[in-house]
């Protein structure tokens, strides 16, 4: 699962701002997560914070939601690892981000308490990581024997988008039941795309 951001990653004072931010999320929420905070956490100026945030506590917020997104892709990415087969990549795909959304403790408490505050943030960064999954998952299936008239890049959208929203949330499957998750990835989600 490859969502990565292509804008450079931060580093230096700005991403010591967006780990501090990070922490005072963490400890006391979105809505009690300020400039001053975060300057305090980071051991800088506030006027520091500014310099790297000129849109202040919405942008900060902003930059903390999409740089631990990326963490959390990068994660689900690490624990995929090297697999012998698109099968395989999928369901461990759809298995690591399903466990990392599950165990992730800051995620679960700011969707229980403060949704309102987070989806908007999300709704920002949604799309790209859709666009990033789908090209990788595109270019995979290119390397597959896909059945007549599959298109790699509407499938890979497609189940990008059905691996966004079982992580979530995955309805009637047991994700954790063993072998669940593959019946769900090559008997559901592949059985129109890949050729027998």
């Amino acid at each position: 699962m490859r969502p990565a951001d292509p804008v450079e990653a931060p580093s230096g004072t700005r991403l010591r701002i967006i780990e501090a931010a990070y922490a005072c999320v963490a400890r006391d929420g979105i809505a009690k997560t300020t400039l001053d905070a975060a300057a305090q956490e980071a051991n800088v100026a506030r006027a520091t914070v500014y310099r790297h945030f000129p849109g202040g506590r919405d942008e900060l917020v902003a930059a903390v939601v999409a740089w631990e997104v990326e963490r959390f892709f990068s994660g689900v990415r690490a624990d995929v690892g090297d697999v012998p087969d698109f099968v395989t990549y999928l369901e461990r795909g759809l298995l690591a981000a399903r466990r990392r959304f599950t165990e992730h403790r800051v995620l679960q408490h700011v969707l229980t308490g403060e949704a309102d505050m987070l989806l908007p943030q999300l709704v920002q960064v949604l799309p790209l990581v859709v666009n990033l999954l789908a090209a990788d998952l595109a270019l995979r299936l290119r390397r597959e024997r896909l059945r007549p008239g599959v298109d790699p890049e509407m499938a890979g959208d497609l189940l990008a988008r059905m691996t966004l929203s079982h992580m979530g949330s995955p309805g009637t499957w047991d994700l954790d039941a063993p072998g669940e998750a593959r019946r769900l990835v090559r008997d559901w989600w592949l059985a129109g795309v890949l050729a027998d």
